[in-house]
């Protein structure tokens, strides 16, 4: 009996061990990657100018994957991501050049987002379509969509305060710190991690991924909560959208391109699990900011672009294996 509450104990231990390094691990990553440039990069990488900079890089990325946190923890996937931002810039640009009020547009763009996502939702809940299938689709369909409203071609605006939200701060306002989008992306962050942990809805969610059919026979509305999970998954890519609007400052039909593979990277990188059930909104930032130091330390030491892809690429496989080694452990 003793031995028995001995290996109890350690395997208690063990995951307990297991489960702080899942969660460290990113963090940790974060850091080491982050030394590498500021040991072997320019001096100005570790400066305060810079670090802004990635934040504002980071701010794109790091809101849409506060809502693909969501779906992949859900268990699902969503590739039509990089479209819904561009869709959302142009929709964006369109209100503003129309005359319409700068936060009315704001909200136009995000609403456009959520109409894509309730379609995705509707496909995959109610005809029962794979997500990568659905979202694959919308994917080119949204991106058309996006280029006919825009004549295939990028569409000016009115310059407005929208502008301002991921421009570099000026030196009035550097007591921000950061612009206003980063702080925007922050405060989302602690409202999806609090509706993930502390609500009901949240608990569904991580439920549906760990196990979609206990979900349903313990009385959850599965689809219900599939459809609201991509509808404010595709929400937040309207908001990376308008944040992308204030970076470009015009509605441009091929921006983002690519950028749903950015915004999933992110959250696997942070710990998501593609099998659903695990992911946090903290990792996923972390993911996105990884991402983001990979870009800038590699363009500040003049290495290509495909450097940067390689490396990123590399990670993201380390990460997935990682995450399935661990799976097969458990």
């Amino acid at each position: 009996m003793a031995t028995k509450g001995i290996h109890k104990q350690e395997h208690t231990e063990k995951a307990s061990w297991s489960a702080w390094l899942n969660r460290l691990g990113p963090l940790l990553g974060l850091v080491a990657i982050y030394a590498i440039f500021v040991i072997f990069g320019p001096e100005g990488f570790a400066g305060a100018r810079n670090m802004e900079t990635i934040a504002r890089q980071t701010a794109v990325v790091g809101t849409a994957a506060l809502g693909m946190t969501m779906v992949i923890i859900v268990g699902g996937i969503d590739l039509s991501v990089g479209s819904i931002i561009a869709l959302s810039t142009v929709v964006i640009a369109i209100s503003l050049a129309a005359g319409l009020n700068p936060l009315l547009s704001a909200v136009s763009g995000v609403m456009a987002g959520v109409i894509c996502g309730l379609l995705n939702g509707f496909i995959i809940t109610r005809l029962r379509v794979v997500p990568f299938i659905v979202t694959l689709g919308t994917l080119l369909g949204v991106r058309g969509i996006a280029k006919g409203l825009a004549h295939e071609q990028k569409v000016d605006a009115p310059m407005t305060w929208l502008n301002n939200l991921l421009a570099a701060l000026p030196p009035d306002r550097r007591w921000m710190i950061v612009p206003a989008g980063v702080w925007i992306m922050l405060v989302l962050a602690v409202v999806v991690g609090i509706v993930l942990h502390f609500t009901r809805f949240g608990r569904h969610v991580f439920a549906i991924g760990s196990s979609e059919q206990t979900s349903r026979l313990s009385g959850i509305d599965v689809q219900r909560v599939k459809l609201l999970v991509y509808s404010i998954s595709a929400g937040f890519a309207g908001l990376a959208g308008l944040m992308q609007f204030s970076r470009l400052t015009v509605g441009d039909p091929t921006a983002a391109t690519g950028l749903e593979l950015d915004t999933i990277a992110a959250v696997v990188i942070g710990g998501g699990s593609l099998s659903g059930g695990e992911g946090s909104v903290f990792g996923s930032l972390v993911g996105a900011l990884i991402m983001s130091v990979i870009r800038s330390g590699c363009s500040q030491m003049g290495l290509p672009n495909w450097v940067q892809e390689i490396v990123t690429g590399g990670i993201i496989v380390i990460a997935v294996a990682l995450d399935r080694l661990r799976h097969r452990r458990m």
